[in-house]
């Protein structure tokens, strides 16, 4: 008579890069960590939001770093889209709800050193540092939370662009509604597409358009096309 031996296999353990990619206590050190760096500055965030994903082995394309179909196609359309976007903004919605056609917060951009500091940071910070953070970091993080169906995604386009509206409260309430609105739109787009790349160049556009309207002392003939 034979016996036969039973062996019972054991759960594996998380390892360490389970546990990063986790909402346990390492996932939320991490977590924090991204948010204590882009408080400080948004590259130093996105800085530790990719160790994050070099660390934790996460795919890139989960916080949107895919390839581009066409690099061409890419940053043409992410320019446009991000020109033409500040240009309805100031001409169109920000009127509507009643911001003022001068925004006090640049007004160092009418010097050229001012205009030059901010055109590197508009590229560095704006279109890759916050969007690694808030359309690829924080979409990866709190739709492990949410899911990824209509309604989880749904949910985590206004709750970034919560997030990202209120990282502008130095800018007044002007600058957390254009804020709301650009992260709004940035956010749909990012959730339809899963790509980033377009988008950064988007950003960096808007930032940029922004301070060629101020430093050019075309803010109120700009905020005046439409709304007399």
């Amino acid at each position: 008579m034979s016996t036969e031996t039973i062996t019972e296999s054991k759960p594996a353990t998380p390892d360490f890069r389970d546990k990063l990619r986790g909402w346990g206590p390492l996932g939320i050190a991490c977590f924090i960590l991204v948010a204590v760096g882009i408080a400080v500055t948004p590259p130093v965030g996105a800085l530790i939001a990719v160790l994050w994903v070099w660390l934790s082995r996460t795919a890139w394309r989960e916080i949107g770093y895919v390839r581009p179909k066409s690099w061409i196609g890419a940053i043409v359309i992410g320019i446009v889209l991000g020109a033409v976007l500040k240009i309805l903004m100031k001409a169109a919605v920000m009127p509507m709800i009643g911001a003022p056609p001068s925004n006090q917060a640049f007004q160092e951009l009418h010097t050229l050193n001012g205009v030059l500091g901010f055109a590197v940071y508009a590229v560095i910070g704006a279109g890759w540092g916050e969007e690694t953070v808030f359309r690829g970091y924080l979409f990866e993080r709190f739709g492990k939370l949410f899911g990824g169906g209509a309604g989880g995604k749904l949910l985590v386009v206004f709750l970034t662009t919560a997030i990202f509206a209120l990282l502008h409260w130095a800018q007044g309430a002007a600058g957390i509604e254009q804020a709301a609105i650009v992260g709004l739109v940035f956010g749909t787009i990012f959730a339809l597409t899963g790509r980033l790349v377009m988008l950064m160049f988007a950003h960096a556009a808007f930032d940029l358009a922004s301070a060629a309207i101020i430093y050019l002392n075309l803010e109120a003939p700009v905020a005046h096309l439409i709304f007399k």
